[in-house]
């Protein structure tokens, strides 16, 4: 088939002046202008469909374990709902490609479901853990993990999910960090020891982009989580 097409090709030149030539480049453009689009077939269509309704299968699931978390305990589920839009935008403006952004949105979204694993008195529990309730309340990233990473398309974000108490200098967990679980901090407290731990707990780069979005937008995502500042302390 080549060899004919080269042929063709060939006798026509052959009988064409340049001008000839460049009078028949116009026509072989409209030619292709007005080559009618490729028609999906029904195998095509239904392949599309399916693969629609994985997709909103996928973020329905995720949105009804986030709904789950509310259900578990409303402030986890209200935290994770901040989280992901601060995680999204520090992870944009550290330049990560788009690629990547939808596990770091779920994970941010999922990072406390294995929370549902652990006992409501240790959850709830108004004042310090003991090393018993505090070593249960560790095993939630292991949970989570162990729940999403048979879920196909959530594997990396349920590594996240397992190393979300992890730390810059090694001493996060599951590794085995020793401390306590705290409720949140006031703004000002919570950036002066973002900055302290700058370097330690905390990656510098995420740190340095973080602050600013977070006093920029601090009230703006408070609100589209349903909540305030006041209520969340």
């Amino acid at each position: 088939m080549a060899t004919a097409i080269k042929t063709v090709i060939g006798t026509a030149a052959s009988g064409l002046s340049p001008a000839g030539i460049g009078a028949a480049v116009p026509s072989i453009r409209t030619a292709r202008a007005h080559r009618p689009e490729p028609r999906w077939g029904p195998e095509a269509l239904r392949v599309k469909e399916i693969e629609e309704q994985l997709a909103n299968l996928h973020n329905s699931l995720i949105c009804s374990m986030n709904q789950l978390l509310d259900l578990k305990d409303l402030g986890t589920g209200v935290h994770s709902t901040r989280l992901a839009e601060w995680a999204i935008r520090v992870a944009q403006e550290m330049g990560i490609e788009e690629s990547g952004l939808h596990d770091i949105e779920v994970a941010a979204l999922l990072h406390d479901i294995g929370k549902i694993g652990v006992p409501d008195s240790i959850l709830n529990k108004p004042g310090r853990l003991d090393e018993d309730e505090y070593a249960l309340m560790k095993k939630h990233p292991e949970y989570g993990w162990a729940v999403l990473r048979i879920l196909p398309g959530l594997e990396l974000a349920s590594l996240y999910i397992l190393h979300h108490h992890e730390r810059v200098d090694g001493k996060g967990y599951p590794g085995g960090l020793q401390g306590t679980y705290r409720r949140g901090l006031p703004p000002e407290e919570a950036i002066r020891r973002l900055n302290e731990s700058s370097g330690t707990q905390f990656d510098p780069l995420v740190v340095r982009a973080f602050i600013p979005l977070a006093l920029a937008d601090m009230d703006t995502v408070f609100a589209a989580a349903g909540t305030s500042l006041s209520t969340a302390l």
